[in-house]
This record gives structure tokens, C-alpha cells and sequence, in this order.
């Protein structure tokens, strides 16, 4: 999802064919007859997908001054217009193929061009004079200004977290702060001393939250004070934030889940713990075989988390036990949200994904076209909302079906959940410095859209800095005491009002 050149293009290309399968076909079935000697020009499907979930996708085939055929698609759901797939070789009679990314392209007849190895199933394209171009970035009205803005230091990736009027947030620098809503003034701090990626968890008396240096805390509330950590084991992890030249990024991780009395998390070892809240000591620990950098979800007399390897897994609360278990082939990033007994999932194979959460099958799946999930699903009144990555979509969708009810294109990176309230979706959206122009410029924002209709009602954006690869706010929001609270990438936590007038113009 963040990639910023035509090598990193290939590794993605990759991704997509194996998430997605094959786009357009594995051979012609049909004659060529008087097959053209050239495919040069315009090719365009103007519609592939469901009538919720589609997109135009074309290519160029032009010859560059080597003589040779030079490729580019053109694919606006993923907002790419004219990215280059590389050369084009003959294979045959009316057969062509582009070898470093597996795509084949078959001729059917002179105006009919089936491309295999992009997108999701064989799909004819035909001549065309043009291909769509980059449409205007959305213009909505500005946004309020914040209320207050408090500097506290390094890139914050963690979504805040607010209980009786104060909001609690870990940095990079690795400090996690009180701060207080009223005017942004800092309470306390806590000095862990390694990165905080995810969000903590608020009670009455006691703040749980997990640091890079593995280990699981307790605080007492009032004062920040240490009252127990717990080893989770994964303090020696590597991790690698977003950054331009490195694929396998990874900037989440889980926040601790309370019930009767244990604490549940996963670790960046593949384990996952149940452990006592009043003390700190362990309940059980089972073994997975890769990371876990998302949030876990209860369901009943279980827990269900997502792996970097593709398993979403239920195990038995009391035992650690596995009740059942689903792989898929893609990194979990995106954290399993429950409504009632469907649990939505979203991986980096591009597939929004719902599991029977009393039996573990899938009941349905929603193509993303290439796009990773990083946001985690939220629900409200029977409806799911969720982000997107280079769709730069947010959408709502039927948690019973995946069908998609609206979607709204906010013009950069959703990777976090939205927050929701009786009228308003709230995202925080990121933006990469990508010099590849066939890319739709992104901005990053605090964006809120109408929540029953997905309307775009107003963004405030956050200005990029020099040096910075990536800008904005990667953290969801969060709505407290008729304030969103967002916090960003610049190392700020802003409070912005719940309520916003958008009669003005930008």
C-alpha cells in the first residue's frame, strides 16, 4: 500500500496477482484468425466487478525507441493512470507476455485484447481511443481548527484513548502521556523508553498498554505509576515503520482486551497471553507462527486474533485451547471486529473477509483491487465502516453480505478505524511522498463524512514537511466530551469540535 517507485511497483504487482488470482485469463481459447501483427494502442474494459465493488481497467502498449513494446496500466479504482508493467515479448502466434511480472496478453481478434496476471479474473479489453484520466482530487469544504494542538515529541501511531475527560497516547519516542481535554495541558508521563505502535486500554483505576521493549504494562491512572509489567517476550522484534523502500512495513500493534478480570494480547513473537489484571501474572500463553500487531476480539467464551502470516484464530479464554482456525494466504494487518457472530477481517491479499465466528468458515469475501487493509471494521446500527489503502476509499458495507452501501473517496491513506457517532464517520488520513506521477497525489487530513450517506462533509489538512515520507495522521480519532481527538505523524495530539458548520466555502 505505501510504495513509491517502479521496483517497489513489481513486488507489488506480485502481491496482487497471487492475493487476487489471475486478472484476465491463462490462454485464448478462440481462434486468432487474421490476428494483427501489433497490439500497440489503447485497450479499455470500461466495467469489471459488481455493480457495488467496480472499476475501469485499461492498458497502453506503445513502442519506446528501442523498438521494444512498452506497457502501462491505467487502474482508477487504486488511483494508478498509466503505471509502467515493463515490455511486452512475443510468445506465439497473437501472444504476448510480460515476463518480470507474469502478464500475458492474448490477442482474440483484431479489436479484443485478453490480459492475464493483473487484477482478479480474465477479462477482455478492447481498442480505444483513450483511457480515463486522473479525475480532480476532492475539494471539500475546510475543516474547523482545532481547539488546541500539544506537542509531545516523536511520530504517533497509537489512536488516543479518552476516559473522564483526559486522553492517553504512546509516541515513538516511547512515553506514553495523560493529557487533558479541556485544554490539551499534559498530566503525567510515563517513560517506557521503546516505541508505542498501539493503543492502551482505560479502566477505572489502571492504564494496560504494550511497548517494542515487550513488555505489557500496568499504570495506575491517576498518576502514571508503574504497577506491574509483564514480559510478552518480543522485545528483540525487528520492526520497520513505513518507509519508501522497504515492502513489509509494520506500524501497529495491538491494544490489551479486559474481560472478567484477564487481560488478553498478542505479541510480536507470535504469542499470544491471557494474564491476571490485578497482578500481572500469567493465566496461559499459546504459540502462533508469526507476528501479531493487531487488536484481539471476544466472542463468548473465546478470542479471536489475526497473524502476519495469514491465520485468524479462535482459542478458548479459560484455556488457550483452539476451537478453530482459518488461513488464509496474506498478512493480517487489519484486526478481526465482531458484530454478533460474523467476524470481518481485512489482509494485505486485498480481500475484506467475513468468518463464521462459531465454526471458523468464510461466509463471504469483498475484493479490494490490489489495496492492503490496514483498518480495522467498526459497526453501527447493522452497518460496518471501514478504511482502505491506495483505494483511498472509505466505505460502508453489510456485514451480512459485503455489499457495499457507499463509498466515499477521501483522496490519501486510511489505515486505522474510523470513529463513529449518530451522524459522522471520522478518519484520519495519511499521505506518502510517491514521485511517481502516474500516482494520484495524496493529502493528509482529519476528514469527516456523513455517516449515512458517505457524504464528504469536511477536512482539515495536516501541511507535509521536508524529509518526511509520510505525513498526516495514520491513528484513528477518537469522539469524546463533543471532541474529536486525533493524533499525528508531527508528534501532536490535536482536539478538533465534534460539530462542524460546513455553509462556508474552501
Amino acid at each position: 500500500m505505501i510504495r513509491g517507485n517502479s521496483r517497489r511497483f513489481a513486488q507489488r504487482s506480485e502481491r496482487l496477482r497471487v492475493a487476487l488470482g489471475t486478472l484476465l485469463l491463462g490462454s485464448a481459447t478462440a481462434a486468432l484468425g487474421a490476428a494483427p501483427v501489433s497490439i500497440e494502442g489503447n485497450w479499455l474494459n470500461p466495467s469489471i466487478g459488481t455493480p457495488d465493488n467496480h472499476t475501469a481497467a485499461g492498458l497502453a502498449v506503445t513502442r519506446n525507441e528501442r523498438g521494444e513494446l512498452a506497457v502501462k496500466i491505467t487502474l482508477p479504482i487504486t488511483n494508478m493512470f498509466g503505471i509502467a508493467l515493463g515490455n511486452a515479448e512475443a510468445d506465439g502466434d497473437g501472444k504476448y507476455v510480460i515476463r518480470a511480472q507474469d502478464v500475458r496478453l492474448t490477442l482474440k481478434d483484431a479489436d479484443t485484447l485478453v490480459v492475464a496476471g493483473v487484477i482478479d479474473d480474465p477479462i477482455p479489453m478492447h481498442r480505444s481511443t483513450a483511457l480515463p484520466a486522473q479525475p480532480p482530487a476532492p475539494n471539500p469544504p475546510a475543516g474547523p481548527a482545532p481547539r488546541w494542538r500539544t506537542r509531545l515529541g516523536g511520530a504517533i501511531y497509537a489512536a488516543p484513548v479518552v476516559r473522564d475527560g483526559i486522553a492517553y497516547v504512546g509516541n515513538t519516542d516511547g512515553v506514553l502521556f495523560a493529557v487533558k481535554l479541556a485544554d490539551g495541558a499534559p498530566l503525567w508521563n510515563f517513560p517506557a523508553g521503546r516505541p508505542i505502535y498501539g493503543p492502551a486500554l482505560a479502566t477505572d483505576e489502571a492504564l494496560y498498554f504494550a511497548s517494542d521493549n515487550g513488555y505489557l504494562y500496568r499504570l495506575n491512572r491517576a498518576d502514571g505509576k508503574e504497577v506491574w509489567k509483564y514480559d510478552l517476550g518480543d522485545g528483540r522484534v525487528r520492526r520497520i515503520p513505513p518507509n519508501p523502500q522497504v515492502f513489509d512495513y509494520d506500524g501497529h500493534s495491538p491494544a490489551p482486551l479486559l474481560a472478567d478480570g484477564i487481560v488478553y494480547i498478542g505479541a510480536g513473537d507470535g504469542s499470544f497471553h491471557a494474564v491476571r489484571a490485578d497482578g500481572g501474572a500469567r493465566v496461559w500463553r499459546v504459540q502462533s507462527n508469526d507476528r501479531i500487531r493487531t487488536s484481539a476480539a471476544l466472542h463468548g467464551a473465546q478470542v479471536v486474533f489475526a497473524t502476519m502470516n495469514g491465520w485468524v484464530v479462535a482459542v478458548d479464554r479459560a484455556s488457550g485451547a483452539e476451537a478453530w482456525s482459518l488461513k488464509k494466504t496474506a498478512e493480517y494487518t487489519s484486526g478481526p471486529a465482531l458484530l454478533g457472530d460474523i467476524v470481518v477481517v481485512g489482509n494485505r491479499g486485498s480481500v475484506l473477509r467475513a468468518i463464521d465466528a462459531n465454526r471458523g468458515t468464510e461466509l463471504w469475501k469483498q475484493n479490494y483491487w490490489g489495496s492492503w487493509i490496514e483498518s480495522t471494521a467498526v459497526f453501527r446500527d447493522g452497518r460496518g465502516y471501514i478504511g482502505s489503502g491506495d483505494l483511498f476509499l472509505v466505505s460502508c458495507f453489510d456485514p451480512q453480505t459485503g455489499t457495499n452501501l457507499w463509498r466515499t473517496h477521501v483522496n490519501g491513506w486510511v489505515l486505522d478505524r474510523p470513529a463513529l457517532t449518530d451522524a459522522h464517520v471520522y478518519v484520519g488520513v495519511s499521505a506518502g511522498r510517491r514521485r511517481n506521477a502516474a500516482l494520484v497525489h495524496q493529502s493528509s487530513a482529519l476528514t469527516a463524512l456523513d455517516r449515512k450517506t458517505g457524504t464528504l462533509l469536511w477536512s482539515w489538512s495536516m501541511p507535509e514537511w521536508d524529509g518526511a515520507f509520510l505525513s498526516g495522521f495514520v491513528a484513528g480519532p477518537t469522539v469524546a466530551d463533543g471532541l474529536v481527538i486525533a493524533a499525528g505523524l508531527d508528534g501532536s495530539l490535536y482536539a478538533f469540535p465534534e460539530q462542524h458548520s460546513i455553509s462556508s466555502p474552501r
